[in-house]
């Protein structure tokens, strides 16, 4: 009589995770990366808030060229994209449509004239509004 040795080993044998422990993992790696998440999207509006900011000198900078070409700042930021019927020397070319947005999407704040200067420029933050702290604090260009 011949034993096979290799066949009667049975399921005690067998290696493996059980069903808990890979609840466990699945846990810890869904904890993980809502952390990472949470991370990134801090840093995400970070870098849209500075880039608010270098966008309003960016426009500031723009308003005063159309300033020295046409003796005095624009009606409207509009009129840095098309060319208005008070403007005797405009020159296409001082701002694109999407420089006109934030990069949270929201229209600049614009005012002629200003309560610092011959014009206000302000980024309104992450929300839009007036106000706020941290991202969705403004920035204007007198700041």
């Amino acid at each position: 009589m011949k034993y096979n040795f290799s066949q009667s080993r049975g399921v005690r044998g067998q290696g493996g995770f059980s069903l808990l422990e890979m609840l466990a993992v699945i846990v810890l790696i869904g904890i993980v990366a809502g952390i990472v998440v949470n991370q990134v999207g801090k840093n995400v509006d970070k870098g849209k808030w500075n880039a608010g900011k270098a966008q309003v000198s960016k426009l500031s900078m723009s308003i005063e060229a159309y300033s020295l070409d046409n003796g005095g700042p624009p009606e409207r930021l509009e009129d840095l994209i098309k060319k208005p019927a008070n403007a005797p020397n405009w020159k296409s070319g001082y701002a694109k449509d999407s420089d006109l947005k934030s990069p949270f999407g929201n229209a600049f704040e614009y005012k002629k004239p200003g309560e610092h200067g011959d014009f206000d420029l302000v980024f309104l933050g992450k929300d839009g509004k007036a106000g706020g702290e941290e991202y969705n604090a403004d920035f204007g260009n007198w700041q």
